[in-house]
């Protein structure tokens, strides 16, 4: 890194807002706005455009349109890897912007964002425009006279629904595998993290991916993301969320076309330890990392512990030397390994669930306060529950949050 200190940077930083459409930056038809607040400051950090359900139509008709063209889908194999190629090369060459990004839009440090999420994604449309040339079709064992083979093609227009606490990379584990296979992708960031979005949609048409193939429509989910599900021309859908949402897409994806769904929703994830582990501290350094990491907006954020009634002390005194070292911080200092809660109705859903816990029993063992209160930022300190087994509320949602239980 140069001179320039991260805040430097974000403040020279420059960004589209609208979406992308048909190989154009364009306004939502209604001209409407929603505003994204950087949730470690509490201000207001830009107003994006607000699709809704005549920028799906226009977004769905160019991707058809472009499918059908085989402006893409009938690129010789060689033509489409070299594109995405470049494609990956650029996003790698805007690693800085797409950190800088992910960290002012959802709060995440930029030393993750540098470290994980930007460079993961450049290699994700890597990975996938090298395999383009490596999966094969199949022959079919059949008898003499015979001859039966197996195929794969595209399925033509692919709706991709991100969430917000990785939405590049994630971004690109739907776009690149789609976009490889020869489909036209129109992808429906979160509202709370859009922009990353919208600059992978830009160094998609300089890397030369046609009009009409990659698209971005950001918006909320009741508008965009319904009206994308419920489509009769888009013929698949796949979304990262929570299984409330993921349930009424499956829904709406039967009531329109029967099309395709590939759901990834929810997540409650424990950490068992057992009396004999072999390294105990080791067990308490990766519990604590687990359960920190990325603000615990993680779907697979240990969040409970079921720790076995004899090491109990020595394993949640370790655990508890280990999570003070993740303190919540400016996420745009290099050594901050945690940052801010992704916007104020997270900030308000987990601490309503840390007195939920309270009045069902639990112990605070420490945390569970807001931090950094001299700035208008959502950072919550990490907290730990001490609960005798048994059926509560809080060990059963799934808060993305540094809420952790344990068990004896």
């Amino acid at each position: 890194m140069d001179n320039m200190t991260w805040h430097d940077k974000a403040e020279a930083l420059s960004f589209r807002t609208q979406a992308f459409i048909n190989g154009e930056f364009v306004n939502s038809t209604s001209g409407e706005t929603f505003e994204i607040i950087n949730p470690a400051t509490g201000h207001s950090l830009a107003h994006v455009a607000r699709c809704t359900q005549q920028d799906v139509d226009i977004a769905v008709e160019a991707a058809r349109t472009a499918f059908e063209s085989r402006v893409w889908s009938g690129l010789a194999p060689a033509d489409r890897k070299a594109i995405l190629l470049n494609y990956a090369k650029l996003i790698d060459e805007h690693k800085e912007d797409f950190a800088l990004l992910e960290s002012l839009d959802m709060g995440k440090p930029i030393s993750d964002a540098m470290g994980y999420d930007a460079p993961a994604t450049a290699r994700c449309i890597q990975w996938n425009a090298e395999a383009i040339d490596k999966v094969y079709d199949e022959v079919a064992p059949v008898t003499e006279d015979a001859l039966a083979l197996v195929t794969r093609e595209a399925l033509g227009v692919v709706a991709a629904v991100v969430p917000w606490n990785f939405p590049t990379v994630m971004a690109a584990w739907k776009i690149g595998p789609a976009l490889a296979t020869g489909n036209s992708v129109i992808v429906k960031p979160s509202e709370k993290s859009p922009l990353t979005a919208i600059l992978l949609a830009d160094l998609a048409k300089q890397a030369g991916i046609p009009a009409g193939v990659f698209q971005v429509l950001p918006g909320f989910g009741h508008e965009a993301g319904q009206a994308l599900a419920l489509h009769n021309d888009v013929d698949c859908i796949t979304f990262t969320g929570s299984t409330a949402v993921g349930k009424k897409l499956l829904s709406f994806a039967g009531e329109s076309n029967l099309k395709r769904a590939f759901m990834e929703c929810g997540g409650k994830s424990p950490h068992i330890v057992h009396y004999d582990v072999k390294d105990i501290e080791k067990a308490a350094a990766t519990a604590a990392s687990a359960i920190c990491y990325n603000q615990g907006e993680v779907c697979t954020a240990g969040s409970r512990l079921l720790v076995h009634s004899s090491i109990k002390d020595e394993f949640v005194a370790l655990l508890l030397k280990y999570m003070e070292k993740w303190q919540p911080n400016d996420p745009l200092l290099e050594d901050t390994r945690v940052g801010a809660i992704v916007d104020a109705a997270q900030y308000e859903r987990v601490l309503s669930y840390i007195d939920i816990g309270k009045n069902e029993g639990a112990t605070l063992a420490f945390g569970g306060q807001p931090a950094m209160t001299h700035t208008d930022g959502y950072f919550i300190q990490r907290c730990v529950y001490r609960r005798h087994i048994g059926y509560e509320d809080l060990p059963r949602r799934n808060l993305w949050s540094r809420a952790l239980r344990y068990n004896i």
